[in-house]
């Protein structure tokens, strides 16, 4: 399996990353397991979670890191798997919030609900906007310090915000950002490629992609309001029901054909084809939709694919 560094770090991943908001969701423990089982025997070792997943459950959250954490102990594979998780995101509970005293607080609680000492990549999930930079990264040089986290990586800052951190880190001699984790897939290029792109390639990050599949978009299961119902994440696909939005649905159907692949697949392998995409965050509930995942990595498009997907992409 081949695997890419993450940035300046020392930590080498296979290149999709499992998105973990569906632990405790839309699966139960079992059904969890058998995917993360499938995952890891698949030659994958990358699972991405975070403190508040699935707090729309419940209005807490924490479901998501405790079923990794269950199934972590019970196949005694901690030293294989890289895992990521999050702090700073809104619940009913309490406001975004990356100060120093709530990511203390927090990182002792995700590490115990994850039944590990450590945590290999730690992202600023969302921006309070309010916490002085320095502050945030000064937590952050605590908890690396004290070996309870390895890298860390941001999500939902701003290019400002970011850019201000970078500063701050090399000002002060405090740790650096490794990762940006950004939206951005087929149909939503214009934000991640306008204000975050330079700055990855000025910084050297890595970067892994949420919404790759724009909430199952991009499968091609969504093609009009009456498909909507096929999923408890189906309205989320509503608002790609245009003429762009099908369009590129129509480009990936003539690039799967091609391919004798599946349009999710093509649409994973156009981000793997992207600079500086590590690996992007998707997840799956069935053991079919890991097969789509799985075969990404391998699917190399060519020139005549790519402008295909770029032109029926573009200002999207």
């Amino acid at each position: 399996m081949k695997k890419v560094t993450i940035g300046n770090s020392d930590l080498k991943v296979a290149r999709i990353n499992f998105g973990g908001n569906v632990f405790g969701w839309t699966l139960n423990e079992k059904q969890s397991f058998e995917i993360l089982d499938a995952f890891i025997d698949a030659g994958f070792d990358f699972i991405d979670t975070a403190d508040t997943y699935s707090w729309w459950v419940n209005g807490v959250g924490g479901q998501s890191e405790t079923v990794i954490g269950n199934w972590m102990k019970a196949r005694g594979n901690r030293d294989k798997i890289v895992i990521a998780t999050k702090v700073g995101s809104e619940t009913k509970e309490h406001p975004n919030d990356i100060s120093k005293k709530h990511i203390l607080k927090s990182i002792d609680e995700s590490l115990k609900r994850l039944q590990t000492d450590y945590i290999d990549l730690y992202y600023t999930h969302f921006d309070d906007e309010v916490t002085p930079v320095e502050e945030t990264l000064s937590a952050y040089d605590e908890i690396i310090k004290a070996g309870k986290v390895r890298h860390i990586g941001a999500s939902n800052l701003s290019p400002e915000r970011l850019t201000a951190s970078f500063k701050a880190s090399e000002e002060n001699n405090l740790p650096n950002y490794v990762a940006l984790q950004p939206h951005y897939n087929l149909v939503e290029r214009q934000n991640y490629e306008t204000k975050y792109a330079n700055l990855v390639e000025q910084y050297g990050l890595s970067v892994m992609p949420y919404f790759s599949l724009a909430g199952g978009f991009l499968t091609g299961k969504y093609r009009s309001e009456n498909d909507l119902s096929k999923s408890v994440r189906g309205e989320g696909a509503k608002q790609y029901l245009n003429e762009k939005g099908l369009g590129v649905i129509k480009a990936l159907d003539t690039v799967s054909d091609k391919h004798k692949s599946k349009p999710a697949t093509v649409a994973l392998a156009w981000l793997l084809a992207k600079p500086h995409i590590a690996a992007p965050i998707v997840s799956a509930t069935s053991q079919s939709q890991l097969q789509t995942l799985f075969d990404a990595p391998k699917l190399n498009l060519d020139a005549a694919d790519l402008e295909l997907l770029e032109t029926a992409s573009a200002n999207l």
